[in-house]
């Protein structure tokens, strides 16, 4: 896609974000050359789904971008991203917890995470059941991680046409963060974020309470998967 086309999507959707609503460019498979057109036109926070890519791409771009991890995670390639990402995004299982806070912990930095709630009616789709969630956040297993720091949960809707099931997903998790917030507050523990809505559904999720949102084909342009 031609810079001009990045920078004009970028600029379209930002207009029509509430101040409240964080905007993560997702640029996985996509040239350094797209992304440097996105940070031109005033973009800083990335989202790559890939760690190898997100390594590749750091080296080169400037150190001011935000890298964040939004794909499913592999316990054993959290190494390559320590020393640099600002927020995970899609931790499901307790055990990449650990794996996070014992690398995070090699370089003396704390990194951010988020918990993947599973929202959708779909097989395929990852993260903690709501029962999980509160069991997780009231353990002393996690009080124990002092290199990890929980900031809120994400969760990925049905792919559906349906408006009145998204909003029904958006909604459970919406809940679960609010009545979160109330009750969990630790050292590493405290719940700001709620990312949830990519290019197709974003609205609805922002209508719905959602703080940060993913988007890339309606700034990059679709995917090229060969």
């Amino acid at each position: 896609m031609n810079s001009d086309m990045i920078k004009e999507n970028l600029l379209h959707i930002k207009r029509k974000l509430p101040g409240n609503v964080t905007l993560v460019a997702v640029s996985k498979t996509k040239p350094v050359a797209d992304l440097q057109e996105a940070y031109d036109a005033g973009q800083r926070i990335f989202g790559e789904n890939k760690i190898q890519e997100m390594v590749d791409k750091h080296e080169v771009l400037p150190k001011d971008i935000q890298w964040h991890m939004i794909g499913h995670l592999q316990s054993n390639k959290v190494k390559y991203m320590a020393s640099f990402v600002n927020l995970i995004h899609g931790v499901d299982k307790f055990k990449t917890l650990k794996e996070i806070n014992k690398q995070a912990k090699k370089h003396d930095r704390v990194i951010d995470c988020l918990l993947q709630v599973k929202i959708a009616k779909e097989e395929t789709k990852f993260g903690f059941s709501v029962d999980e969630i509160e069991t997780i956040l009231s353990s002393k297993e996690l009080k124990d991680l002092e290199y990890i720091k929980i900031v809120g949960f994400m969760g990925m809707a049905t792919f559906t046409e349906d408006k009145q099931q998204l909003e029904e997903e958006f909604l459970l998790l919406k809940t679960l963060f609010e009545k979160q917030k109330q009750t969990t507050e630790t050292k590493n523990c405290k719940l700001q974020i709620l990312s949830m809505g990519m290019s197709g559904d974003y609205p609805l999720a922002i209508a719905n309470g959602s703080t940060m949102i993913r988007v890339g084909s309606s700034i990059f342009g679709n995917r090229n998967y060969k």
